[in-house]
């Protein structure tokens, strides 16, 4: 067997119905699917019964250890020689694995990743996440765009590797966040091959509103820091820029906040009236950001409602993994805590 598809699961039963759905429509079929139950206390163990005539399907239930951990064990009990990990939220197009198979074919390499788009079933709401979370003017093409920032490193919603290689590097570490990016790193500092798969991409869900993506992002922002401490030379310019962009955001608003006090109590009469110029002067980033998002999205999802959505989403983005960073970067850098624990809640809940 060549492929072992690995799922690591938390309450998300209807999720792994879709999932599953999409592995029954590949057109190759040389593969296993491998099912961690993490702890749940909504098992989806009945709706893999489903499948069980339709797929090479094996289910497992353990204790709660975060998906990681969740990962190796299913790893360890994988036949593939390449193992493929996906989160629960995602969905495959028919031609997925045979799009893995090609590249691998052409080009053998010990490590691989695809990128991920918005089906058109999605919300809007999901549709503007998904853009936020892939735009160049938002994350700097670092999660599988053409046009990148920085080297592409596999995420764990669509990541690859040789089954001999996973546990030769011990697979995902305890990180509860980061740990793709964790593993990913240890996989170039390796030595070994990984490559971007333009052509595997998967449809991905992510958040399901701006709440838990604020979270998600909050929380990813605290794993850079952790990531840094761990790998000082992880830590690149693009990874800087929300921070950058959060810090700016800050002062932009404190000035516009200047800008009216000065206009009502200090100079009301002055002409030309000096606090409406440091108003205008300090909505004139957020706005122009905000049209070149709002028009950039309206276009790639032909759709105004979306365009305007991904505005709020993109800020979301940048300041909330921003806000992630900067707490974390006090907490570890400054006030030098070993451990900086944001993680009490599980990130599937």
């Amino acid at each position: 067997m060549k492929y072992s598809f690995i799922v690591p699961v938390y309450n998300r039963p209807e999720e792994v119905d879709e999932l599953l759905d999409s592995l029954t429509r590949q057109t190759l079929r040389d593969f296993e699917v491998i099912i961690v139950e993490d702890g749940s206390q909504m098992p989806c163990q009945k709706v893999c019964d489903m499948y069980a005539d339709r797929l090479d399907l094996k289910y497992f239930m353990k204790e709660n250890s975060g998906p990681g951990q969740s990962r190796n064990y299913g790893v360890d009990r994988a036949a593939g020689e390449y193992v493929i990990i996906l989160d629960s939220d995602v969905v495959l197009p028919k031609g997925y694995l045979q799009a893995v198979d090609d590249e691998l074919r052409q080009q053998l390499c010990d490590a691989f990743g695809g990128p991920d788009r918005a089906h058109h079933s999605f919300t809007d709401t999901q549709k503007a996440i998904s853009y936020s979370m892939t735009s160049f003017f938002t994350t700097g093409g670092i999660r599988g765009g053409k046009k990148k920032l920085d080297k592409f490193y596999p995420r764990s919603f669509n990541m690859g590797i040789r089954r001999d290689v996973y546990q030769e590097l011990g697979g995902f570490s305890k990180m509860r966040f980061g740990e793709d990016i964790d593993f990913s790193i240890r996989i170039f500092k390796a030595g070994c091959k990984c490559r971007l798969f333009p052509g595997a991409w998967v449809y991905h869900k992510r958040r399901t509103d701006f709440r838990k993506f604020w979270r998600q992002v909050y929380n990813s922002g605290i794993a850079r820091i952790n990531l840094y401490m761990k790998y000082p030379e992880s830590l690149k310019l693009v990874h800087l820029l929300p921070m950058v962009f959060t810090v700016g955001m800050f002062f932009l608003i404190t000035m516009f906040l200047i800008g009216i006090l000065v206009g009502i109590f200090i100079c009301p009469y002055v002409n030309p009236p000096f606090g409406l110029m440091i108003c205008t002067t300090s909505l004139l980033f957020p706005v122009l950001y905000s049209l070149l998002i709002f028009a950039d999205s309206s276009i790639r999802n032909r759709s105004l409602i979306i365009g305007l959505l991904s505005i709020r989403a993109a800020f979301t983005q940048l300041m909330g993994y921003g806000c992630g960073f900067l707490m974390a970067w006090w907490k570890r850098c400054v006030l030098g805590r070993d451990e900086f624990s944001a993680y009490d809640k599980n990130f599937y809940q």
